[in-house]
């Protein structure tokens, strides 16, 4: 693997022909936070995500819609909240949640205009008329040599072609209890880590069990890195740089206790990298407010393709040479499920500075992911029977109220709800009518319109 400076120098393409193709590669990682060099994480390893910010932009504002696997990665391929597009939770097994099958997804659309589409790995969507692809390979999702090859593969069969790739990496998501970041493949390097090194989220307590948990989650997202790398390479080797969008984010947060499920910005605050050839500046942090639901609007834009009307969201295209982008200050969020005994119907809006939860099933206690409830961290919560989870204690977590305001400027961890504060009145009603203006917007089957205290 090259070095993070000739990775970043090979990343930085000639200006893009303005009658070639329009091919893109989304790269979507699997339960990755803000464990990342580039944005501030002094342990982790991940020299070539590093290197596609430096050729690209990194967004500092990034947004999930939602923090469960298969409806955010809906919302990435539609552009629209899950509960428009009606993927509610997981789509596999027995949870076996299904996008409407009307929608007009990205994969859809561009294969309809005369694109080769592709999945490598992890895909996670159904049904498969709502997500048609013309190469489906279920290569394995931690190896970045295999994953790299299947990439290179598809890159040349498509030829002259337009393509669309997406590539749906496993890591770093919990293999059964762990993160199998001791797993070796060939060609792969394992990155260790040392407990004593990790830092620990602030939503997580200080525990043996925590800190091995993490260290394991911090070698599979070294693994992760090297195969964003890998991907990358085999763009670069097939000459596709110069006319090929490159787009690298997660589907959702960490996968511990307090992130991974929940509409706090440990679930939802995650990487979002875009490097695009026609872009005039090179390593812009853009500190505008963006959603996973403008990823769809923008890869029709780059490919010029007509998007569906429902999309709400905006491409971000325009935005990619700048800092900021004063318009872009609001974003949503809308969970129903992850898996299937997993109710807990939430709806979020946030802003630079406030957020406010709604929790429309709050007397219910809050559920857990079977992968996070079986972790070690949980797992070592249950058997000391903690009342802390990091600097929230359990039975706030656990058990919600009916709305959770926060004042991100004074309280960045989200510890202390305000919404009952007398001082907060004014802006309480300004969110909860941005909140229902935008259900309202999105024909929400969740939508009940309240008279408030």
């Amino acid at each position: 693997m090259r070095t993070l400076a000739l990775l970043a120098t090979l990343l930085i393409a000639a200006p893009l022909a303005a009658d070639g193709p329009r091919n893109v590669v989304l790269l979507i990682a699997d339960d990755l936070g803000m464990q990342v060099g580039c944005y501030g994480d002094k342990v982790t390893k991940t020299p070539n995500i590093d290197a596609l910010a430096v050729g690209g932009t990194r967004f500092s504002n990034g947004f999930a819609s939602v923090s469960s696997c298969s409806p955010s990665r809906a919302t990435l391929l539609t552009g629209l909240p899950t509960h428009q597009c009606g993927q509610y939770g997981l789509a596999h097994a027995t949870h076996n949640a299904h996008t409407f099958r009307d929608v007009h997804s990205v994969p859809r659309l561009l294969k309809q205009a005369g694109y080769r589409t592709g999945v490598i790995a992890k895909l996670h969507v159904q049904p498969p008329e709502v997500y048609p692809w013309d190469s489906e390979v279920a290569a394995n999702g931690r190896n970045g040599v295999a994953v790299a090859a299947a990439a290179k593969k598809f890159i040349q069969e498509s030829g002259d072609k337009p393509f669309f790739l997406l590539v749906g990496f496993t890591d770093p998501h919990r293999a059964k209890i762990g993160f199998d970041s001791a797993k070796s493949f060939k060609g792969v390097p394992q990155i260790t880590f040392e407990p004593k090194d990790v830092p620990i989220p602030y939503h997580l307590s200080d525990t043996p069990e925590v800190r091995a948990d993490l260290t394991d989650y911090y070698g599979s997202i070294a693994r992760l890195d090297f195969g964003v790398g890998a991907v990358v390479q085999a763009i670069q080797d097939a000459k596709k740089a110069d006319d090929t969008l490159i787009i690298f984010l997660s589907d959702n947060g960490i996968p511990f206790p307090g992130a991974k499920t929940t509409l706090y910005d440990s679930g939802v605050h995650l990487p979002l990298i875009v490097h695009s050839p026609s872009a005039k500046s090179r390593g812009v942090v853009n500190r505008a407010m963006v959603s996973w639901t403008d990823i769809a609007p923008t890869i029709l834009d780059w490919t010029g393709v007509k998007r569906a009307p429902a999309m709400a969201g905006k491409s971000l295209l325009p935005i990619l040479d700048q800092e900021d982008a004063k318009d872009r200050d609001t974003v949503y969020g809308s969970h129903q499920f992850h898996e299937i005994t997993m109710y807990y119907p939430m709806r979020m809006v946030r802003t630079r500075t406030h957020k406010l939860i709604r929790n429309l099933a709050h007397p219910l206690p809050y559920p857990f992911a079977s992968d996070i409830y079986n972790s070690p961290s949980w797992q070592g919560v249950l058997q000391r029977n903690d009342n802390m989870l990091g600097k929230r204690s359990r039975d706030a977590y656990e058990h919600r109220p009916k709305e959770e305001l926060f004042d991100l400027a004074k309280d960045p961890d989200e510890l202390n709800n305000v919404a009952a504060d007398r001082a907060y009145a004014s802006l309480l009603k300004e969110l909860r009518g941005k909140l229902l203006e935008w259900q309202t917007a999105t024909k929400d089957p969740w939508l009940v319109k309240e008279k408030y205290e």
